[in-house]
């Protein structure tokens, strides 16, 4: 039952995320700008920070691959607790950009991330926010009880922040679920790659400096 509620915590949690988040942008698109790029990033922010606290007990509120596989390598999870943690995040977000599809079918992207220069360019990018993320991840939930109540602040913040400067480019996804639900729903796989790998490099350079830093 344990283990049941965990992937629940996941599979909701990433739900959230993804129709918050990608439905910021959806409807951004089909409206013409009403939300904002500023909108979309605050969005981004405060769902991500707000299933922290609502699922952190439950599952750790990874809500995204890339953390989930940074935190085995980190040996803060099992290895056999990785699959399906990633199988429920992965059906919350087709979830949500079904529902999305639903909702607003003249939509043409659904939120999916799409590199605004060139693919090397957005791949850098994915990597570098990720590894900052991560590291953030890494120092504020596994520190001290007093830096756990802030750990929901910290780590929104950072997907805000990220979000504000490097949406316009890379899309700022830093999780593989957030884009590729989308752009599978969409359509839209072309660069599907870059989201797909780059956070998890990402995350794993991080658990590196991580424990560098610890020893």
């Amino acid at each position: 039952m344990k283990q049941y509620k965990k992937y629940l915590a996941e599979t909701i949690g990433t739900f959230t995320l993804v129709f918050c988040g990608t439905g910021a942008v959806t409807i951004d698109e089909i409206t013409y700008g009403a939300v904002s790029h500023v909108g979309i990033a605050i969005t981004f922010g405060l769902v991500v920070m707000s299933m922290i606290y609502a699922f952190g007990e439950q599952s750790g509120a990874h809500l995204n691959p890339a953390v989930t596989i940074a935190f085995c390598i980190n040996k803060s999870l099992p290895v056999k607790e990785v699959l399906p943690y990633i199988v429920s995040q992965l059906t919350g977000a087709l979830l949500a950009s079904l529902l999305l599809l639903a909702l607003f079918p003249t939509s043409q992207f659904l939120g999916a991330t799409l590199p605004a220069g060139s693919a090397l360019q957005s791949f850098i990018l994915e990597i570098l926010l990720t590894f900052f993320l991560m590291l953030v991840i890494l120092r504020v939930a596994t520190g001290s009880k007093e830096q756990g109540l802030f750990a929901g602040i910290a780590i929104g913040s950072v997907v805000l922040l990220e979000a504000m400067f490097a949406g316009p480019i890379s899309g700022a996804s830093m999780n593989p679920a957030r884009s590729l639900a989308p752009a599978l729903i969409s359509g839209h796989t072309e660069y599907l790659w870059v989201y797909l790998s780059a956070p998890v490099i990402g995350a794993s350079i991080a658990v590196f400096i991580h424990q560098l830093i610890k020893s």
